[in-house]
């Protein structure tokens, strides 16, 4: 029998998640560095670049690799034959884990979790409560699998009950375009398939905690109908051409991950949920001789890349650019932004639409201003800002006509596509939308020189701050006569990769 102290189990909650908002696992590094050498595609190229580079100045830097430090989800296997030392409940320890690692001053992780989500939505402030899946099992050990999930892939989880008789594959294919680029590839796709509804996703979840070994697979052929089924949608869904930040691309996907379970003969359901870009889990045991221990990562393990954001782009001085210098610019031509930029994502956005609705002024003067979808991590020593990489800009696509319509707003900057009426309403109005590479927050946050806060102070990290940067690296990903790059680059790239299919066939 072995007995767990909860003070062992709260330490180890707290210690994983601080490493895994600094790290990487290192079989993602390893598979995002081979992602980087064989693609072709030269915006996705540099997305990658970035993304590896970010990954290894976090690591140095001790600081997130994304903003979004994500929703916490704890899976235990309890043994049966564990003795707990203390009075807590299991949610209440791993509570207090959560709690720590996210207010640690040294690191502090951005608080996203809101309670009373269909009302108030009130920020916990600590990122409490966790989400947790428990199951006892044989023997006299605590074994712990957690992540730290982003909303942006989150928000990209899919689920169907199929017909027996149906292909998971096409269903598969029909659903991975639809969830556009805001779930931050290239990244993991877990799929859960059988049981229960609620079990089919529960196991699509935990499917993304399990090492990337798709190569392996590879080499060795698939031995089950499931391994085939992994081997089939990698290489289906990369030829998709979505590509890097859906800019178009050979690698969409790095793995495919799949669990399954006995189901009802009327039934087949499917869950399907993505990893995104900042891949966080991370697995330890508990025996009773006391908290889980993290050594780091070597840094022997990235890359050396020389990214040279400046190289081929394009300097803007946004204090005082026009719109008629926007109307130049065209869909995939790389900015260096250097100026005041304001923040704002949708607490913010729904405030300043009530506003406007009302006749009432607004706190600050979007003409002619660019405005950036950001939730920011506090800073710590000597930072301006901390982590700060954009958000799913299709969350704002509701307001984009009335802020156009009425502030003289000009340009702005998320991750991913925007939907065919934001398209609409930023052509018809001249002007721009540009993206930042999601899941480089720590490398973005570099070109952050300062930060305040100048409205809506309340709402936290949803509140709109002035940022000054000096060459803060974007892309042009809707122009303002309304040519997209998440449109034209994926397009071309399922050319050039049947174009490239068929020559190896040959």
């Amino acid at each position: 029998m072995s007995v767990i102290r909860a003070a062992d189990l709260i330490e180890s909650i707290r210690a994983a998640f601080q490493y895994i908002s600094v790290y990487h696992p290192p079989d993602f590094v390893e598979a995002l560095k081979a992602a980087y050498e064989r693609e072709q595609s030269p915006a996705a190229r540099d997305a990658l670049a970035q993304l590896l580079v970010n990954s290894r100045m976090s690591a140095e830097g001790h600081r997130p690799i994304c903003q979004d430090t994500g929703i916490a989800v704890v899976f235990l296997k309890v043994g049966m034959a564990v003795r707990w030392d203390g009075d807590m409940s299991l949610q209440a320890m791993i509570d207090e884990g959560v709690r720590r690692a996210y207010t640690d001053p040294l690191n502090p992780l951005r608080a996203s979790v809101l309670a009373d989500p269909a009302g108030a939505r009130r920020n916990t402030g600590d990122n409490t409560p966790a989400v947790v899946h428990v199951e006892l099992v044989p023997g006299d050990r605590v074994e712990v699998k957690l992540a730290a999930k982003g909303g942006g892939s989150e928000n990209k989880a899919r689920f169907a009950v199929l017909n027996p008789s149906d292909s998971i594959v096409d269903w598969v294919l029909e659903q991975v375009p639809q969830m556009g680029a805001g779930w931050c590839p290239p990244g993991i796709l877990g799929l859960g398939i059988g049981g229960t509804p609620e079990k089919a996703l529960l196991m699509a979840k935990e499917a993304l905690f399990e090492p990337i070994d798709i190569h392996e697979l590879r080499a060795r052929g698939p031995s089950n109908r499931v391994e085939e089924l992994r081997l089939e949608l990698m290489d289906k869904v990369n030829a998709l051409g979505i590509g890097a930040q859906g800019l178009g691309g050979l690698t969409t996907v790095l793995d495919v991950k799949i669990r399954d379970y006995p189901t009802h003969a009327a039934s087949l359901p499917v869950g399907l949920i993505p990893n995104c870009a900042a891949t966080r889990h991370l697995h330890f045991t508990l025996d009773g001789s006391g908290p889980a221990r993290f050594e780091p990562p070597p840094l022997s393990l990235w890359p050396e890349i020389a990214w040279e954001g400046a190289v081929g782009a394009r300097r803007v001085n946004l204090d005082t650019l026009t719109r008629a210098e926007v109307s130049q610019w065209r869909a995939g031509e790389r900015l260096l932004l250097t100026g005041r930029l304001l923040t704002g994502r949708d607490a913010a956005h729904k405030r300043l639409i009530d506003l406007i609705t009302h006749g009432e002024p607004l706190p600050v003067d979007l003409n002619n201003r660019f405005i950036y979808y950001v939730g920011p991590v506090d800073p710590v020593a000597g930072e301006a800002v901390g982590p700060a990489g954009p958000t799913t800009a299709t969350r704002m696509d509701k307001f984009t006509e009335p802020l156009l319509a009425h502030t003289g707003l000009i340009g702005m900057i998320g991750k991913a596509e925007r939907g065919p009426e934001a398209i609409e309403t930023i052509r018809r109005h001249g002007a721009v939308y540009c993206i930042a590479v999601g899941g480089a927050a720590y490398l973005v946050s570099k070109a952050i020189t300062s930060a305040r806060v100048v409205a809506f102070p309340e709402l936290g990290m949803e509140a709109i701050y002035e940022f000054e940067v000096r060459d803060m690296p974007v892309t042009v990903a809707v122009d303002s006569q309304g040519h997209s790059v998440h449109e034209s680059g994926p397009r071309e790239w399922r050319i050039n990769i049947e174009r490239l299919r068929r020559a190896h066939q040959s």
